[in-house]
């Protein structure tokens, strides 16, 4: 069993392979990916500012649909999107990363999209992960 399955969301979608993402971008354009402690305490909150200490107007996110300039496959958008903050899973094994959707509430100090009112769609599971972080 997948460590994305012993976590509270366990009633989410767990992708496990990047071509399963990709045909979700695909189908469902406008998706995003956080790595926190999930969507359940996400809920409560959105992100901070740790420079400044200001609280921002929306959960800080990163965008999986490709910019369109990217010629190559989706899939290696995804790879290198999901492998470029991978570390913050590393930083605090508490954080995973989910999909979600949500209303653009405005841009972070790094012009991160920060959404609000979201929506967890799906989480991805370490399998996934590995696969990008190899492509």
């Amino acid at each position: 069993m997948s460590a994305a399955a012993d976590r509270p969301t366990s009633t989410l979608l767990v992708i496990h392979r990047l071509a399963e993402l990709a045909a979700l971008v695909r189908a469902s354009p406008g998706l995003h990916v956080r790595w926190s402690e999930g969507p359940v305490q996400d809920a409560e909150r959105t992100s901070i500012d740790t420079e400044s200490g200001l609280r921002l107007p929306g959960l800080s996110v990163n965008p999986l649909d490709a910019e369109s300039w990217w010629t190559r496959p989706l899939e290696d958008w995804l790879a290198r999107q999901l492998s470029q903050y991978r570390h913050l899973q590393d930083e605090n094994p508490d954080h995973f990363a989910w999909v979600l959707r949500g209303e653009l509430a405005g841009r972070g100090p790094d012009c991160e999209p920060l959404l609000s009112n979201p929506e967890a769609i799906a989480i991805l599971d370490e399998q996934l992960l590995q696969e990008a972080e190899d492509r």
